[in-house]
């Protein structure tokens, strides 16, 4: 009987040491999400958690930007909590070597597509195009229309900052973040450089101009398309350039014997004196034999110029300079 009693006893005694490992406390000075668990039992532990922290953890977050909100529930971005795995978390910490209270961070799970997903929901919210800045071109002067920045977030920093905000249940769900400037490509300060230089044809008053960086530079007298050979009025620019360049008569009547012939250039039977500027579909600017033409309709679609103004204007006219022809 003596004997039965003690191996009871014995029994018992190495039984209590399992039952306290089962439900071990956790170390004085611990933490987990700001929440002190310092000498709780897991259970406990988990219990406190659970409580003080379920409220704030399943709150919706929201973000405003730009004068807008944009809500989003935690369900929706895949979150979950575990007050046990906290707790746990907590545990291990306090086991570890360490100086000084431990605050561990709440153990949270959620989906990193989907906040990204909500990030780009927020970014496509408030986002606003950028314009670029303009030319307004007309035959006589030539007007800037302002470039305008537009509008996006970082959401690198949102995705970021609505990660860090699910993991603390303290933390303020109302999220604010500042808009971001999105630069044009083409700024008004830029333009002069981009449209350094812009020819426009007034086929009414028989006139070029020249504008350099977008001022009036030079004026210069020409003859435009007679009656049946107008001129052709729009926007186009400089396609290529030649000096004392041949001519390709074309198969017209109006080219005489020189019809589907090629003509040498600097020739007197050429039509195309000093230098040529094509604009569009054999159109160009080119010198001309017949000074007197200047300030009339008189050629065959071509922009007449003064040998003398034709070779003055040439080096200024790079390829691909707009032309603007109108009346």
């Amino acid at each position: 009987m003596r004997r039965i009693l003690l191996l009871t006893l014995a029994s018992l005694t190495i039984a209590a040491p399992s039952a306290h490992a089962a439900d071990p406390r956790i170390a004085p000075g611990v933490a987990a999400g700001g929440i002190d668990v310092s000498n709780l039992t897991l259970t406990e532990a988990t219990n406190k958690i659970a409580f003080l922290a379920k409220q704030g953890m399943n709150s919706p977050l929201s973000t405003r930007v730009a004068g807008r909100r944009f809500l989003v529930r935690t369900n929706e971005l895949g979150f979950s909590f575990s007050a046990s795995k906290s707790a746990r978390r907590a545990y291990n910490a306090g086991v570890a070597p360490h100086t000084g209270p431990v605050n561990v961070p709440l153990y949270v799970t959620f989906k990193k597509a989907k906040v990204e997903a909500y990030a780009d929901k927020v970014a496509k919210g408030v986002y606003v195009a950028p314009r670029d800045a303009r030319v307004d071109i007309k035959l006589t002067k030539i007007a800037k229309v302002e470039h305008r920045d537009g509008r996006s977030i970082d959401k690198t920093a949102l995705v970021t900052l609505v990660s860090t905000t699910l993991g603390d249940p303290a933390a303020v769900r109302k999220l604010q973040i500042e808009p971001v400037a999105v630069k044009p490509k083409i700024t008004t300060g830029s333009l002069g450089k981009a449209y350094n230089t812009i020819v426009t044809i007034d086929r009414g008053n028989f006139k070029l101009r020249l504008f350099k960086n977008l001022k009036l530079s030079k004026t210069y007298g020409v003859a435009v398309g007679a009656p049946g050979y107008s001129t052709p009025t729009g926007r186009y620019s400089i396609q290529n350039k030649a000096v004392n360049p041949a001519w390709t008569a074309p198969d017209s009547p109006w080219a005489g014997a020189y019809r589907n012939e090629v003509v040498p250039g600097g020739s007197s039977e050429n039509p195309l004196k000093a230098r040529w500027m094509g604009i569009v579909n054999g159109v160009g600017i080119h010198g001309t034999g017949a000074p007197g033409s200047i300030g009339s309709r008189a050629s065959h679609g071509c922009i007449r110029m003064t040998v003398p103004d034709v070779v003055d204007l040439y080096p200024r006219v790079p390829v691909g300079t707009p032309v603007l022809i109108g009346n």
